[in-house]
C-alpha cells in the first residue's frame, strides 16, 4: 500500500508521503545550512534540528482514517485527526530533553503559541487540545512510527547543545525553515509553484562597479551642491566599519539613494554577505528607490524583477491554495516596508515567518530609522536589531535627514553600544548648509471643521500639501477640495488642481500620482492646487510644496513632514501649520496618535522651538506615559517568556487587522482561475481593515483575498465606495 501526503486534484496525481517528507527534509536542510554560514552558534544544531522537524512534522497523515480522506475513499474537507499531534508525540518522546523540535512541528499550520501557558500544561504541552484526540495519538503511535521507518530514513535520537543567543529569534528561524519547504514542495506538487532555478546572485563587487559607472554618469555637473554630493557617495562607499551597526545622518539632497546603497554593496563584499534588504517607512516611495536600484544595478541579461524585489504590503497566506501568493525576500536585493519587516520578525504565523530564515547574512539599511515604527516597539525592535548583529551575520545602517540616537536613549537600550556615524562630521556640516531652508512652524490652537480647514488652506499660496491622519479623513477633504475646484474652474480638476495620495489607492495608481505631482511641482509658475495624503508622504518623497498643513500628531511627524515643505530653499517665505479636527460623523481619528499628540500640543503652548533638537526629547516624553511604559513592560515581558502569539499580537506598527481586496475585474478572474502571483496581487490590491470586511460583507474571490463591489476611483481609490456607503449610512 502507498501512503499519501496528498490527495489527487483534478488531473494533478496524488503525492505519496514518503516523496514529500523526503522533499521537506532536503529543503529545510538546505535553508539551514545557508543560515549556518553566519551563526555564531553550533553550524550544525539548526540543521540537524531542521532535518529532525521535517522528517516527523506530517507523521499523523499515516493515520488510517486521515489515509482514506487522502486516498478520496471519503469525501472530507480536513483531515479527520489532527496530523500534527502524532509527530509533536514522537518527537517528544525521541528528544525527552528539549521540547523544542516538539513546539516546532506543534506549530507548523497554528503558529508559535506561548510557551509559557504551553508548559503549564506540563505533560500535555504542545499537544493536541482535545483529550480524545490525545488519547486515540497515543494508542496509535507505535504503528504509525513502524510504518513510518518502514518508509523513510532515520538518523535516530538527536543529543542537541545549546542555543547561542537569543532564543527566540532561533525559534523563529527554525520554524521558517521547515515552513518554507513545507509550503514550496505542496505548491510545487499542486503546479502552483516553478521549480526552483538558480536564483540571481549578489555579486556586491560586480554591481558597486555597475553603480559607480551609473553615478558617475551623473557626475558631469560641476557645482559645489554636486560635488559635495560625489563626495558623499565616495565617503559612503568607501567607508570599513568593523561594528555591525553603524548610522548615516545625512541631510535632504546629498544622495542618500546611492551613496548609501554603494556602502551596502562594499560591506557585503567584505563580509561576504547574501542579501541586502532596503527598509522604507511607507509604500508610496518603494517604487521610486527601485526603479533608481534597477537602473544602477541589473547586470545585462538579468530579470529587474528577480534582482530588485519590490514588496509593497504584508499579505501572507496559510490557506494551502493560496500559499503562492505570499510573497518572499529569495531576491538578492529586497525593498520593502518597516510594517512588513518588522512585523514579519515579530509574527508567529508560519506564512509570515516563512521567509524569515532569508534575513541572516545580511546588510540592511533602514531609512528614516527613528520614525519606522512607534516609539513604544522600538525597544524590543532595537533587542532583535542587536540580535541579527551579533548572532546572525547581519550588518545595519540607521539612516535619517536628521535621526535622533535612540540606541542611546536609556528606556530604549539598556545595554550600550558603540554605533559608529559613516559620514564625517565635517562632511555633514557642510552638506547641511544647504539644508537651511525657512520654514515658520504655526499652531491653530482650536479644533476647527471641515469647512474651517478648507478656507485655511485656501488663504495660503501654493501649491499646497495637506496630511491627514487617516486615510478615510484625507478622502473626505480631497473630495472636498475637488468640489471648489470643480466650482472654480469647472469640472474635471481632478488631474491638475486637487491630487489625493493615500493606501486607499493601488501601488499602480499611487505610482501615477506622484508622477503627476512631481510634474505639477516642476511648472513654478502652477501654484493654485493641492495635494491631499496621509503619513505616507512623510518621508523619501522628492516633493517641495510652498505650504504645508499637518493634523496634529508626533513631532516626529511634523519633522517628517516638514520635509516636503521648502524643501530645496525655493521660498522665501514657507510655513507648515498644525490643527486639529471638530468631531465630525465623516472624519475619523487615529487614536494611536493621542499620547504624543498631547506631546506636541504642549510643545507648542509652551511656545518651544521646534527642531530636530527637540525630537530626543519627545521620544523620551512619550516613553514615559505611564501607558506606553507599561506597554513597553509587557511587550519585554512577552517575548522574554516565549510568549509567541502575545508577541505577534502586540507588535503592531500598523494596529489593525488588514487584507487585500480586489476591484479589478480581469485580475478577479485571473486569480480564480490560478494565472497570477503576488507581484499581481501588489500591483492592484488594497489593504482593508477586516472590520470593513464584515462590515460590507465582502465575498472572497479565494481564501484570504476579497472582493471589493463597491466602487473604485484613480482618484480616492476604494474610498470613492466606502464614502458612498457612509454617506447612504448617515442619512438613513
Amino acid at each position: 500500500m502507498e501512503y499519501l501526503a496528498h490527495s489527487a486534484k483534478g488531473d494533478i496525481p496524488e503525492q505519496s508521503y514518503n516523496e514529500h517528507i523526503e522533499n521537506v527534509r532536503s529543503m529545510s536542510v538546505k535553508n539551514a545550512r545557508a543560515v549556518s554560514e553566519y551563526y555564531s552558534g553550533s553550524h550544525d544544531l539548526l540543521t540537524e534540528m531542521a532535518d529532525l522537524c521535517a522528517c516527523y512534522h506530517d507523521l499523523g497523515k499515516l493515520e488510517r482514517e486521515n489515509q482514506k480522506v487522502l486516498r478520496g475513499i471519503i469525501s472530507r474537507a480536513a483531515l479527520p485527526i489532527n496530523h500534527v499531534d502524532a509527530g509533536a508525540a514522537a518527537l517528544k518522546d525521541i528528544s525527552p530533553n528539549n521540547f523544542l523540535p516538539a513546539s516546532i512541528v506543534y506549530s507548523h499550520h497554528i503558529g508559535l503559541p506561548n510557551f509559557s501557558e504551553e508548559t503549564a500544561r506540563k505533560r500535555n504541552c504542545f499537544r493536541d487540545d482535545h483529550l480524545e484526540t490525545r488519547r486515540h495519538t497515543n494508542e496509535n503511535l507505535s504503528d504509525l512510527l513502524g510504518i513510518h521507518k518502514s518508509l523513510v530514513s532515520d538518523e535516530g535520537i538527536k543529543n542537541f547543545s545549546g542555543i547561542n543567543g537569543d532564543p527566540n529569534v532561533f525559534i523563529r528561524i527554525l520554524l521558517s525553515c521547515l515552513v518554507d519547504a513545507d509550503h514550496t514542495d505542496t505548491a510545487q506538487n499542486y503546479y502552483k509553484y516553478p521549480k526552483l532555478s538558480k536564483e540571481p546572485q549578489l555579486l556586491p563587487e560586480i554591481r558597486l562597479q555597475k553603480l559607480d559607472d551609473y553615478v558617475n554618469g551623473f557626475a558631469k555637473n560641476s557645482s559645489v551642491r554636486n560635488q559635495l554630493r560625489s563626495e558623499m557617495y565616495r565617503t559612503c562607499r568607501d567607508s570599513y566599519l568593523q561594528e555591525n551597526i553603524s548610522f548615516c545622518d545625512s541631510p535632504v539632497g546629498s544622495g542618500k539613494t546611492t551613496a548609501i546603497m554603494a556602502h551596502l554593496l562594499y560591506q557585503a563584499h567584505i563580509r561576504g554577505s547574501r542579501r541586502i534588504f532596503v527598509i522604507l517607512p511607507f509604500t508610496n516611495i518603494i517604487s521610486q528607490s527601485v526603479e533608481v536600484y534597477r537602473k544602477a544595478l541589473v547586470l545585462p541579461g538579468e530579470d529587474p524583477e528577480e534582482v530588485v524585489a519590490e514588496l509593497h504590503h504584508r499579505a501572507d497566506f496559510e490557506n494551502e491554495e493560496t500559499r503562492i501568493l505570499t510573497a518572499q525576500w529569495r531576491a538578492p536585493i529586497v525593498v520593502t516596508t518597516a510594517v512588513s519587516f518588522f512585523e514579519t520578525i515579530a509574527s508567529n504565523h508560519p506564512s509570515t515567518l516563512r521567509r524569515l530564515h532569508e534575513l541572516p547574512g545580511s546588510v540592511i539599511f533602514v531609512d528614516e530609522a527613528h520614525a519606522a515604527m512607534p516609539v513604544k516597539l522600538l525597544p524590543l525592535a532595537w533587542k532583535w536589531m542587536n540580535s541579527f548583529a551579533d548572532e546572525w551575520g547581519c550588518y545595519w545602517v540607521l539612516a535619517s535627514g536628521s535621526l535622533v540616537k535612540f540606541w542611546n536613549i536609556r528606556e530604549i537600550s539598556k545595554i550600550q553600544r558603540n554605533v559608529p556615524q559613516i559620514v564625517n562630521e565635517d562632511l555633514r556640516n557642510r552638506l547641511h548648509i544647504y539644508e537651511n531652508r525657512r520654514i515658520d512652524y504655526l499652531w491653530d490652537p482650536l479644533p476647527i471643521s471641515r469647512e474651517e480647514l478648507k478656507n485655511k488652506v485656501l488663504d495660503f499660496p501654493g501649491p499646497r500639501l495637506l496630511i491627514m491622519n487617516t486615510v478615510q479623513s484625507a478622502a473626505v477633504m480631497a473630495r472636498e477640495f475637488l468640489y471648489y475646484f470643480d466650482n472654480k474652474y469647472g469640472n474635471e480638476t481632478k488631474n491638475d488642481k486637487v491630487f489625493h495620495l493615500s493606501t486607499a489607492l493601488t501601488a499602480e495608481d499611487r505610482k501615477q500620482v506622484i508622477t503627476l505631482v512631481k510634474r505639477k511641482l516642476s511648472d513654478k509658475s502652477d501654484t493654485d492646487w493641492i495635494l491631499i495624503a496621509t503619513s505616507c508622504v512623510e518621508a523619501g518623497v522628492d516633493f517641495s510644496f510652498r505650504t504645508g498643513f499637518r493634523e496634529m500628531a508626533s513631532l516626529l511627524s511634523l519633522l517628517q513632514a516638514s520635509g516636503r515643505i521648502n524643501r530645496n530653499g525655493e521660498y522665501d517665505d514657507s510655513s507648515i501649520w498644525s490643527f486639529s479636527m471638530q468631531d465630525d460623523a465623516l472624519l475619523n481619528d487615529n487614536p494611536a496618535l493621542k499620547d504624543s499628540e498631547r506631546i506636541l500640543t504642549r510643545y507648542f503652548q509652551n511656545k518651544e522651538r521646534i527642531s530636530a533638537e527637540l525630537s530626543t526629547r519627545s521620544i523620551c516624553d512619550e516613553l514615559n506615559i505611564s501607558d506606553i511604559s507599561k506597554f513597553v513592560d509587557i511587550l519585554d515581558l512577552a517575548e522574554k517568556s516565549h510568549s509567541f502569539r502575545d508577541v505577534a499580537e502586540k507588535f503592531r506598527i500598523i494596529d489593525s487587522d488588514t487584507v487585500p481586496v480586489i476591484s479589478d475585474k480581469e485580475l478577479k478572474e485571473k486569480i480564480r482561475n490560478g494565472n497570477c502571483d503576488w507581484k499581481d496581487i501588489q500591483k492592484k490590491s488594497v489593504m482593508v481593515r477586516r472590520y470593513w470586511i464584515e462590515k460590507l460583507n465582502l465575498p472572497e474571490v479565494i481564501p484570504g483575498i476579497y472582493d471589493w463591489n463597491l466602487s473604485y476611483s484613480d482618484f480616492l481609490g476604494i474610498m470613492d465606495g466606502l464614502l458612498n456607503y457612509l454617506e447612504m449610512k448617515k442619512d438613513g
